[in-house]
């Protein structure tokens, strides 16, 4: 008879759409009310991987008894391997566990920050790192990744930029698909590769001030055109799971929150895989002011949230919360539903060991062809930003003077948000140098500390040295540095943030250059040598006094364990740079947000001057320092002949779009050909442009090509005031180019 009704239950569930696994329905069917609570708790043991300050007590007993769903922060087929068996050997059910981890860029072989590596704009090599960093990170063990983040930045004093794909939702959409399909594959159960988890559900790249974890305020127009676009492509890419985050969304905490988590999520996007928290997120809304632990922890799971992240709210309060009839055992088994199906979609049922093979660490982690394919990505993240009398590429018998706190600094080279690299494995930039150009005659000095505030330097060095204050004097350190730039013939100075000034709980208020690294660029320029800066950050940094000096400028984020290597090809000429911002680079803190999608106001400014009762600054022009979209080459591009297919198109119907490019330079270099549009007039405000399409293109010197793009259906609609996606008739305007401030313009019609 109960086989019966599992039947009935599973052919009456299909038929509403919830496609369930016949094996997990037979396992609910068998599991008490706190064996399905337990499921729903992931716990991290410490010892292992840092990711938060709170640890988990007594995990092993915890796991032993049935009451953990999953744990992270343990890596190593080994160490796994004991905590699965104490799941699969001694509970009743012998339910194995999620095993997962924070790879958020490159697992052990570690490569740019993922703003860093949005600027390559290459989709191919995007999933293609993150296809190694699921087989890395799955030969130790790992099966279950908090990756890809995707949330739109357009401050950047929010320290966790450096984790996203930069300001705008369409590029954002294309790098959270690559990164998806790069984790997942085509087949989850298969051992290299691993359940992706898209975050941060949502809106946390939008918190007041740009400080992290504050509240957001945001209308739900704003938020559907140009916030929440990458977390459905991710979805639309089949991911695996979601992470909710920690700010509050129309004044209702995102883990507690029901629109977002059922309304949108599930019923409008149709989701249908597993729903966490972030750290402690659940018991964080009680300082938002949402109840105690229990009035919360039910919020929770009845807004449609499956797993609680470290709080343990679930499992100390769901049982009490049942018995007073707040929460029903059937919302704790749908929960637990969706914990299991991930656990069956990854394998674990048939072979709980599947991802533990200790063959694999030596095969399949920073081996040869990894670190290369970490090199390329590092040369393809960079952008440069400035090249004055064409000061790079720099000749590899150079006499070549090499300063800066950050060029020789091992423990900076991965960046923030790396808790699986180890900093000892990476290559500095001097030893980049010295390996590229073995030729050059190379000397050294740190010149600066990247702070001279010990204060300051504690807050950073949180997981480890990360800024050394010399025990020279500030005129010590400046004065060598004067001398080695004076006998050489070029100055290569690399100097920036350390990786801990940007990332988590990592905010700022001033994001320019330290006043210890400001002042050594200064006594360096005043040198008369040519001098290149190598600007590394995590974030777009304010840079008007640098930008406006004789120099070369090459911003390389933290480029990963390959970082000197990397920029040493670029830097000598083994590679064209071809990397384009993600990020409008502001002239000051004031200008900020400031980003290219801007819409207009009833009283634009003028181009090129001020005039009153117009929307523009007292002290400073509305344009940024640097566009988006915007990065230089070794050689130059020329855009000509720029032509649309039709001048009038029916609803349903694409433009195809056709422009001339030509590498008019003396380099060999690829080209990212961008598109944007302007829909002229709507029901509601237009942006000014919209980035609608790009594509990277490599031409030889001399090399003329016609490029193709297009604009599909899609790609004119937006979502109105009643949140309908639509096309409105009408006239639309096309500009393509190099970067945001585009200039070939076509227009057509929308009948």
């Amino acid at each position: 008879m109960k086989s019966t009704m599992i039947l009935l239950f599973l052919v009456v569930s299909i038929m509403r759409g919830q496609n369930l696994i016949p094996e997990v329905e037979a396992l609910l069917e068998k599991m008490t009310l706190e064996e399905k609570i337990g499921q729903l708790n992931l716990l991290t043991p410490g010892g292992g991987i840092a990711t938060g300050s709170v640890v988990s007590k007594n995990v092993e007993t915890k796991i032993k008894t049935g009451k953990v769903g999953g744990i992270f922060g343990v890596s190593g087929p080994d160490r796994v391997r004991i905590a699965q068996e104490f799941a699969v050997n001694n509970t009743r059910l012998k339910i194995p566990l999620l095993i997962g981890a924070d790879v958020i860029h490159g697992y052990k072989t570690t490569y740019p920050i993922p703003l860093g590596l949005s600027c390559s704009w290459d989709m191919d090599l995007i999933e293609q790192a993150a296809q190694m960093a699921a087989k890395e990170a799955t030969a130790d063990g790992i099966n279950w990744n908090f990756s890809p983040m995707v949330d739109i930045a357009r401050d950047p004093r929010w320290g966790r930029i450096a984790e996203g794909a930069g300001e705008d939702p369409y590029l954002g959409a294309k790098v959270a698909e690559a990164m998806v399909k790069g984790y997942q594959q085509n087949d989850l159960s298969a051992s290299n590769t691993m359940l992706a988890c898209v975050k941060h559900l949502a809106l946390y790249g939008a918190p007041e001030a740009g400080r992290d974890y504050h509240t957001v305020d945001m209308g739900k127009v704003k938020m559907f055109n140009q916030y929440l676009p990458p977390y459905k492509a991710a979805i639309d890419a089949g991911v695996a799971s979601v992470m909710t985050s920690f700010n509050d969304i129309d004044g209702v905490p995102a883990s507690g929150n029901k629109w977002l988590l059922t309304e949108l999520l599930r019923n409008r996007w149709g989701f249908n895989g597993l729903v966490i928290s972030d750290y402690t997120s659940v018991n964080e809304m009680i300082a938002h002011g949402l109840g105690d632990l229990q009035a919360v922890s039910a919020l929770s799971l009845k807004a449609g949230l499956h797993m609680d992240m470290v709080g343990e709210g679930f499992l100390t309060t769901l049982r009490k919360s049942v018995k007073e009839d707040k929460v029903t055992e059937a919302e704790i088994t749908h929960a637990c539903r969706k914990v299991l199906e991930a656990k069956y979609k990854s394998g674990l049922f048939e072979d709980p060991f599947r991802y533990l093979d200790t063959d694999r660490p030596k095969k399949d982690i920073l081996t040869a062809e990894n670190r290369a394919l970490a090199r390329k990505l590092a040369a393809h993240s960079f952008v440069l930003l400035k090249n004055h009398d064409n000061i790079l590429p720099i000749k590899k018998d150079a006499k070549l003077a090499l300063v800066g706190p950050l060029a020789d600094s091992r423990n900076n080279m991965l960046g923030t948000w790396a808790p699986t690299g180890d900093p000892n494995l990476a290559v500095t930039i001097l030893e980049g140098f010295k390996n590229v150009a073995s030729g050059a005659r190379i000397t050294y000095a740190k010149g600066a500390n990247i702070s001279d505030d010990p204060e300051f330097a504690k807050k950073i060095n949180v997981f480890g040295p990360r800024i050394s204050i010399d025990k020279r004097s500030s005129e010590e350190l400046l004065q060598e540095a004067l001398a080695v730039a004076k006998t050489s013939n070029v100055v290569v100075a690399v100097v920036g943030e350390a990786t801990e000034m940007s990332g988590e709980a990592a905010s700022r208020t001033d994001i320019s250059i330290p006043d210890s690294q400001k002042k050594l660029i200064r006594e360096l320029v005043a040198t008369g040598k040519p001098v290149v800066l190598v600007l590394m950050s995590g974030r777009p940094l304010t840079i008007p006094e640098e930008f406006d000096l004789p120099v070369a400028i090459l911003q390389v984020w933290h480029p990963g364990v390959e970082a000197g290597n990397a920029i040493a090809d670029v830097v000598f000429g083994d590679y064209n740079p071809s990397g384009k911002l993600t990020t409008t680079w502001p002239r000051n803190m004031g200008q900020i947000p400031i980003y290219h999608s801007v819409k207009n106001t009833g009283r634009p400014a003028p181009k090129d001057k001020f005039e009153k009762f117009k929307s523009n600054y007292l002290d400073v022009d509305n344009t940024p320092l640097i566009s988006f979209g915007y990065g230089l080459s070794y050689t130059t591009f020329e855009y000509s002949n720029l032509t649309l297919n039709k001048k009038n198109i029916m609803q349903g119907e694409s433009v195809d779009i056709t422009v001339t490019v030509e590498n008019t330079g003396n380099y060999d270099g690829e080209e990212i050909v961008q598109l944007y549009l302007r829909d002229l007039v709507r029901t509601i405000t237009p942006p000014i442009r919209q980035l609608k399409g790009f594509k990277k293109v490599f031409l030889k010197k001399g090399e003329r090509r016609t490029v193709n793009l297009e604009l599909t259906p899609d790609d004119l609609k937006f979502y109105n005031g009643s949140l309908e996606f639509v096309s409105e008739p009408g006239e639309f305007e096309v500009f393509v180019g190099t970067d945001s401030n585009a200039s070939l313009k076509k227009s057509f019609v929308l009948k």
